[in-house]
């Protein structure tokens, strides 16, 4: 051992590294779980997450009054299967939803995070707190991405139990004519929860950049979707169809991919670069833009 029961010169100044670099990373969590609570808290976003759930049952309650549509109307393949297995509609809300309702609900609390902080005047007390501005843009995303991953679970969750309450359940039968056992549906459904998860994720990173460049959160909210919306017209139009592989709004529904066997792994994995891509690129744009910020006023 060390003389006199001694450590090693510099084991101290290591050990205070290592301390400090915990209390950091506790204080990170704290921060973190407190925005989560703060975002589920409010009673905006519980209102338009409470209308996102009832979107399902009240799609299941239509075509269990009404019927569904036939093969032969021009109806997507998973809307004329809901009536005879309740678990397509699952996927007929998803598909339904990321068009437009996801997308706002995403907005509002990505594109608030920054801007409603900083037009309230609150944002330069958080920045008082020893996060640092990286960490805090770090959680405000994250905070985001989780907003979705729930979000998209529960509205697959609502269709799910709508389905199997109002509707026969069993083997699906895949769009591309072969059948997979009831539990492996289930997984599948979960993949598409994941998928268009990432989908939405993407977008809270374009809505976060946005959020750094103005101090007025509903500018930041309209933006984004506007962006969505102009996005899926210009997708829309024939003639730019050379557009479509670098559009967002292009790759949303491609999580019908699992319904194929085997599930397409090549264009679902293409979405999730293109997802990936845009997290990067306005990830790296909010961060420039929110180093550099003045919140002094």
């Amino acid at each position: 051992g060390d003389e006199g029961g001694r450590r090693p010169e510099g084991a101290h100044v290591h050990g205070a590294t290592g301390a400090t670099g915990a209390v950091k990373g506790r204080n990170l969590m704290r921060f973190l779980f407190s925005e989560v609570g703060l975002t589920f808290r409010r009673p905006r976003n519980l209102a338009m997450l409470g209308v996102l759930v009832l979107v399902p049952v009240l799609l299941g309650v239509a075509f269990r009054a009404f019927g569904g549509p036939e093969a032969g109307d021009g109806a997507p393949g998973i809307f004329t299967q809901i009536t005879g297995n309740g678990l397509f509609l699952a996927f007929a809300a998803l598909s339904l939803l990321v068009q437009l309702l996801l997308p706002v609900s995403v907005a509002v609390v990505a594109g608030d995070s920054i801007a409603g902080e900083a037009g309230i005047g609150t944002l330069r007390y958080l920045l008082a707190v020893p996060v640092g501005r990286t960490r805090l843009l770090v959680v405000k995303y994250v905070n985001a991405a989780i907003f979705c991953l729930v979000t998209v679970a529960a509205v697959a969750l609502s269709a799910l139990l709508t389905g199997l309450l109002l509707f026969p359940a069993g083997p699906i039968t895949l769009l591309s004519g072969g059948t997979i056992p009831m539990t492996e549906g289930m997984l599948r459904i979960g993949l598409v929860v994941l998928y268009v998860a990432a989908g939405m994720a993407a977008l809270a990173a374009i809505s976060l950049a946005l959020s750094t460049l103005t101090e007025v959160a509903i500018g930041a909210i309209a933006s984004t979707v506007v962006l969505v919306i102009v996005s899926q017209v210009l997708g829309a139009i024939p003639q730019l169809s050379g557009l479509r592989p670098y559009l967002l709004t292009s790759w949303w529904n491609d999580f019908d991919g699992v319904l194929r066997d085997p599930v397409a792994i090549g264009e679902m994995g293409q979405g999730l670069l293109v997802f990936a891509a845009y997290i990067v690129i306005f990830g790296s744009i909010g961060w420039a833009r929110f180093g550099g910020k003045d919140i002094s006023g």
